[in-house]
């Protein structure tokens, strides 16, 4: 039985409290059972990688989860990707599953196109939800079209633009987890993960 789960973020620590409220069940769920469960900040992607690699070495009993941004689709080549990368570490990485490598597909923003009502609800007056691309798999946005989207959606908001780190900590907290699982496929394979553990 797992004792231990740890989630590598890409991201800076203010998202912490986000990714907290957005795993909530799941980490309920953990502590009941006695299970530690830890939300770790990585930095950029290529400094998640480095600490989750850091994490298999210093803690090889738990069980590490990174999660990064794919920064691309998913075209069913993104873990061989990731293996392939200067920050991946061979000697260390060798046993890794391919359970504990997960992405937000295709950057974290795309989560938020999958609850646009929480969106209208927190920017309010001005929010503009025609300027997000509609599409049920948020996954198939580009990463570009979602930060664009958002800026423009948001532009004459009371909030003003989209910032991430002013609003996506708190957005994060606030979007149901729910509607991302069903609109992205990737982050379903992750909560899928996470209840396998607990």
């Amino acid at each position: 039985m797992v004792r231990e789960i740890n989630i590598f973020f890409e991201g800076d620590d203010s998202l912490r409290p986000g990714f907290n409220a957005f795993f909530k069940d799941e980490i309920d769920s953990a502590r009941r059972r006695g299970i530690r469960f830890r939300l770790l900040k990585g930095g950029s992607t290529e400094e998640t990688i480095k600490r989750f690699m850091q994490g298999l070495r210093a803690n090889p009993d738990a069980f590490n989860i990174l999660l990064i941004d794919s920064d691309r689709p998913d075209n069913d080549r993104l873990i061989a990707s990731l293996k392939n990368r200067s920050t991946w570490d061979n000697r260390i990485g060798a046993n890794v599953q391919d359970d504990q490598l997960h992405f937000m597909v295709q950057v974290m923003e795309s989560w938020f196109m999958a609850d646009k009502d929480t969106l209208a609800r927190y920017y309010g007056r001005g929010f503009q939800a025609n300027r997000l691309r509609p599409n049920p798999n948020v996954e198939q946005i580009p990463g570009n079209d979602v930060i664009s989207g958002l800026q423009a959606a948001t532009r004459n908001t009371s909030q003003k633009r989209y910032h991430k780190t002013k609003h996506a900590p708190d957005l994060l907290q606030r979007i149901d987890p729910n509607k991302v699982r069903s609109a992205a496929p990737n982050c379903r394979r992750l909560f899928a993960t996470l209840q396998s553990l607990t």
